[in-house]
């Protein structure tokens, strides 16, 4: 490999993985090599420069644990996260939105309707809603994997106040793909501040370290693509600058104050009325099945 140049260079590092087995794979560690390449001759990028990228990731390293990810937030500030789901997205379906660094695997399956309410402050609300296909028909065969932040913008993992698996479970819809969780209203909270992607790369550009409130859920059926995605409130006031670029237009619901004595004595809420947010999830066919 004798006499690299700037004229050869790119080009010898991106055929240099071409042994790459998988075609996938090869396709996309050769393209990012590319434009990696690319971008530094296109900003003249300086020893001093590159030597302090390195820096920030190895300081995003540093503070990682397995409760948090710095690369996560890293994805989730630029947009790269955001934009991944809506690459997923199809048609008719409803649309992805941020994972966030706090859903773990195996959440307590509950009965559906379910109350997650407990000890938790806050002010009671329930999401109300059905499962279905783009075309409407409902799908019987879905399931939920609920999770979102106490009142305090906490998660459990970061709490050690909450109980394990505090505000989230899993459920199975009903026949008619509907169900029902009673909780606390969810509340706006920060992204973490205490790190490198907050230090040197968000708060330098003077932007909001504030999530819109919001609640997650994971909805999976047989043959059909599993959604990934967040309820948002409407009166919120973060929607026009959540720090990760998760709000999507039809996220967005309003919890309406909702007289059903029935609906509150199922779940335990004083009076007979409640703020209620009806939701519809659609999900896609499945094309590989």
């Amino acid at each position: 490999m004798k006499n690299i140049d700037l004229s050869n260079l790119s080009d010898i590092a991106v055929q240099s993985f071409s042994a790459l087995e998988n075609d996938r794979t090869r396709q996309l560690v050769q393209k990012l090599v590319a434009s990696l390449h690319e971008y530094a001759k296109d900003v003249q990028l300086t020893h001093e420069e590159w030597r302090t990228a390195l820096s920030f990731l190895h300081a995003c390293s540093d503070i990682s644990s397995a409760s948090r990810s710095e690369f996560s937030l890293l994805s989730d500030v630029l947009g790269v996260s955001s934009l991944v789901d809506l690459l997923a997205g199809k048609p008719g379906a409803t649309p992805g939105s941020v994972l966030g660094p706090f859903h773990s695997a195996g959440s307590p399956w509950l009965s559906n309707p379910v109350n997650l309410i407990a000890a938790n402050e806050g002010t009671p609300v329930v999401f109300r809603g059905r499962v279905c296909d783009v075309e409407g028909n409902p799908l019987p065969s879905a399931s939920i994997d609920y999770w979102q932040n106490a009142n305090n913008g906490l998660y459990w993992q970061v709490d050690p106040q909450q109980a394990t698996d505090n505000l989230r479970c899993q459920l199975q819809v009903d026949a008619q793909g509907r169900f029902e969780i009673a909780t606390i209203r969810p509340v706006p909270y920060e992204i973490p501040t205490d790190g490198p992607v907050w230090r040197d790369l968000v708060q330098p550009a003077h932007r909001s370290s504030w999530r819109a409130a919001h609640a997650h859920v994971i909805v999976a059926a047989p043959t059909y693509v599993k959604l990934v995605t967040e309820f948002f409130d409407s009166e919120d006031p973060y929607l026009e600058a959540d720090a990760v670029f998760g709000v999507r237009g039809p996220l967005v619901g309003t919890f309406k104050t909702t007289q059903d004595p029935e609906l509150c004595r199922r779940h335990g809420i004083e009076g007979d009325t409640c703020l209620v947010m009806d939701i519809e999830l659609r999900l896609s066919k499945n094309e590989n099945e």
